[in-house]
């Protein structure tokens, strides 16, 4: 998943190698997450991720996407060819995470949420890496090709590494070919609302990601403090919800899915509210920051089990796929108002549009904690 921000991670970089504009550094993540879309719908409307065998498919797209990335570096080929082949990258992406949580749940039951928020912990550790690659420079910001490069190759790590993994015990029977089914995840009112949830939370996620690194460099620019602080910041924001993924999965399997992602909800709201106010003061800000990388990941593994938990077992891989094509083209929104809100409300308001996201989340899982449905996750706890 370093794919993922391979390219972002080296805006700054690339503003001065390209003079990139406004938009343009919104297009070098957002044309990942269209990519993502375009690929999960595919992957969703074929049932591929319940009809072919899930390790080959997961590693023969992280190959896929890390030849993408990798003629990045290698040909430099200028703004929008760059751009098309962060969609390429994206597409391919959508045949790794959403099939991963497949794959972990043919391993889980009791302990589902768990299992599924260290998955999404390690995919929100390895979106950090290219930050941290930027931080641990010595020497200014690095080479912008060399971090293409390092993800490249650690994506094909991964493909060699997953094509070893086998399904698990509770590997549902081969589905066949339905594409009707994408419609039955929306007629079913429990998998709808937990579906809305997850909007909510997306609306909040990858804007937060994308932009408040960059957000930090700018308030220790401001204050006149060395940028090598903010961006080890910017990776320890991200990485931090690692630990947020792990921590809730097990509380999840405990308190209920509803509970879990309600609570995450309401603290990540609050903090895009609050973190703006703070930009004048980068100490007290980092520390916000990390709050709030903490809480913006650890529910989604949640809206994922929980998918997993009131979905046809069949049909378990294109429902997650779905959940998670319908979320990522919400974040292409997101991301790409960000540089315009910036320009007219100053990072001081940018963020505070963010908080509709986890109020739309907390509604609507509240709603699903009311059916008797909801019984069927976590081993009964709501």
């Amino acid at each position: 998943m370093s794919l993922w921000f391979s390219a972002s991670a080296a805006v700054p970089q690339l503003i001065e190698a390209w003079q990139l504009s406004p938009g343009q550094q919104g297009w070098m993540t957002v044309s990942v997450q269209l990519g993502f879309v375009t690929g999960a719908l595919a992957i969703a409307l074929l049932t591929l991720a319940d009809r072919v065998n899930t390790s080959r498919l997961i590693a023969v797209c992280a190959l896929g996407g890390a030849f993408a990335n990798a003629l990045i570096p290698w040909l430099e080929p200028g703004v929008w060819p760059v751009v098309g082949l962060r969609f390429v990258t994206g597409a391919c992406l959508a045949g790794v995470y959403p099939p991963a949580m497949r794959l972990v749940v043919t391993w889980t039951r009791g302990s589902r949420g768990l299992w599924v928020g260290i998955l999404v912990g390690a995919l929100t550790l390895g979106s950090a890496l290219p930050h941290l690659l930027n931080g641990l420079s010595a020497a200014g910001m690095p080479p912008w090709q060399d971090m293409l490069w390092g993800s490249s190759l650690l994506a094909a790590v991964a493909a060699l590494v997953v094509s070893r993994v086998r399904q698990g015990p509770w590997h549902p029977p081969t589905a066949r070919f339905n594409w009707r089914y994408v419609v039955t995840v929306f007629r079913d009112r429990p998998v709808r609302l937990a579906n809305l949830g997850y909007l909510g939370h997306m609306w909040e996620l990858y804007a937060m990601w994308a932009w408040v690194p960059l957000f930090l460099l700018a308030s220790f620019d401001a204050a006149g403090l060395p940028r090598a602080g903010a961006r080890l910041a910017g990776f320890a924001v991200i990485g931090v919800g690692a630990v947020g993924c792990v921590v809730a999965g097990r509380l999840a399997d405990r308190w209920g899915r509803t509970t879990l992602t309600m609570a995450s909800l309401v603290v990540s709201g609050a903090c895009a509210l609050t973190a703006g106010l703070l930009f004048a003061h980068p100490a007290w800000l980092v520390a916000l920051c990390l709050l709030w990388g903490f809480a913006v990941v650890a529910d989604s593994a949640q809206f994922s089990a929980a998918v997993s938990e009131l979905s046809d077992p069949a049909y378990v891989g294109t429902a997650l796929t779905l959940q998670t094509s319908l979320g990522f083209l919400l974040t292409v929104v997101t991301i790409q108002w960000v540089p315009w809100a910036l320009a007219a409300l100053g990072w001081e308001r940018t963020f505070m549009l963010l908080a509709l996201g986890p109020a739309w989340g907390v509604l609507c899982m509240w709603r699903l904690r009311g059916l008797p449905q909801a019984r069927l996750m976590a081993s009964g706890n709501r």
